[in-house]
């Protein structure tokens, strides 16, 4: 048999079926993948994260997929990997009222992705429980925000991988070498310069306005302040979400800055210049209505423990008027259990939810109307997705209280 993409002896009797026919299958995603984007050969990856896994995304053809799928290749995958979220808390659906069919199927789902021995916490900050990669390691990464922080923030390299392709590189330990696994990918085409100092909610909207501009690009910033890892957070899930970008350079702070600085010609790419007044008018025209919000959804991505400090400290004492969820992961949560944070946090009314956030659960299912975030990446989803208004600023004006 002739490849176009080099195969080596072990990769050419994965792909012939020598490993089963799940790895087989999962090797002709790799291959394929590979011709389409004319690379030279696979690569060896550290860590998988695989998107496609709500139910609302991927339906009953998905479904049936990943049960067929689990029923050839008992876990198969040997290599740290996890799920992107679902479509409801797995653990609590029937207090928090989800769709009792819709919540049945989507436990099937996760549990065909544990047979196959993928790790069944949902999240889409894999990064903050645990699967967090070297600076330079090969992943196959799904999630857009998960891919835009990998490759920005801690230096790994992977592309925007669809949810099959994911899972085919965590069965299979291996992933197409083109894009951004190659260096001369990886620099800037477009450099963006602030004239004054952001914070909190302003990254999430930078985000979103540089994102509509770059496309699938690689932006270059220039800030004037020193950034946190949840505004980096915020800024490349609203990055990936207006536009298709999977990395980007902050001078003076991300790892490959300098290899950027030192590889782009700056003299020839286009210099952007954005003010303050750009980041509020954007601000704005993400919400779609002035109403108040009947349900807050903070955590998209997932929220870190710092955030459900911050979220818990703000509504301690008070009763929150508003449902309110902050969504992150089963790990996350078990942290914020020990701390008190949830306790106090349930006190006042809210909830921390698991394994789910608002634009992958079926809330338009549930009687909500009006949905307060505090993601540039959920605000731009929301209204599309889930056919509901959104009204987007910091949670400190979204929470009312009784």
């Amino acid at each position: 048999m002739v490849f176009t993409m080099y195969l080596n002896k072990e990769e050419e009797r994965m792909y012939q079926g020598e490993y089963g026919t799940t790895v087989a299958k999962s090797m002709e995603i790799l291959v394929a993948l590979g011709d389409i984007y004319e690379a030279s050969s696979l690569v060896d990856i550290t860590s998988a994260q695989v998107s496609g896994v709500s139910y609302k995304t991927i339906g009953e053809a998905g479904l049936e997929y990943l049960e067929d799928l689990s029923k050839e290749g008992i876990d198969l995958v040997n290599i740290p990997s996890t799920l992107n979220p679902a479509g409801i808390d797995l653990d609590n659906w029937q207090y928090f009222g989800f769709p009792k069919e819709f919540s049945k199927k989507q436990k099937r789902i996760v549990e065909a992705y544990g047979k196959l021995g993928v790790s069944e916490t949902c999240t889409c900050t894999p990064y903050l429980i645990g699967n967090v990669p070297r600076l330079g390691d090969h992943v196959s990464w799904s999630e857009s925000s998960a891919v835009a922080y990998l490759n920005s923030v801690i230096g790994g390299k992977s592309n925007r991988e669809g949810g099959p392709a994911a899972l085919a590189s965590a069965i299979c330990g291996k992933t197409a070498m083109y894009g951004y696994h190659e260096n001369e990918n990886r620099i800037a085409t477009a450099i963006f310069d602030l004239d004054v100092e952001i914070s909190g909610l302003d990254y999430g909207t930078l985000g979103y306005v540089v994102g509509s501009v770059v496309g699938d690009g690689v932006p270059y910033f220039k800030l004037k302040n020193r950034s946190g890892s949840t505004e980096l957070k915020s800024l490349g899930a609203a990055l990936a979400s207006s536009g298709a970008v999977a990395l980007y350079h902050i001078e003076n702070e991300t790892p490959e800055y300098e290899f950027a600085k030192s590889v782009s010609d700056f003299k020839t790419l286009e210099k952007v210049e954005i003010t303050k007044e750009t980041i509020l008018t954007t601000k704005e025209n993400l919400s779609t209505t002035d109403k108040e919000a009947d349900l807050v959804c903070l955590g998209c991505p997932h929220a870190s423990l710092e955030e459900i400090k911050e979220f818990a400290m703000f509504v301690k004492g008070k009763t929150v008027k508003n449902q309110l969820w902050i969504c992150t992961s089963i790990n996350i949560k078990a942290s914020a259990d020990r701390m008190g944070y949830t306790k106090t946090i349930k006190s006042s009314g809210g909830h921390v939810i698991l394994d789910t956030c608002m634009v992958v659960a079926p809330i338009e299912e549930m009687g909500y109307k009006n949905i307060g975030v505090n993601s540039a990446k959920a605000a731009n989803y929301i209204p599309s997705i889930c056919g509901l208004n959104v009204v987007y600023d910091n949670f400190e004006n979204l929470i009312k209280f009784q």
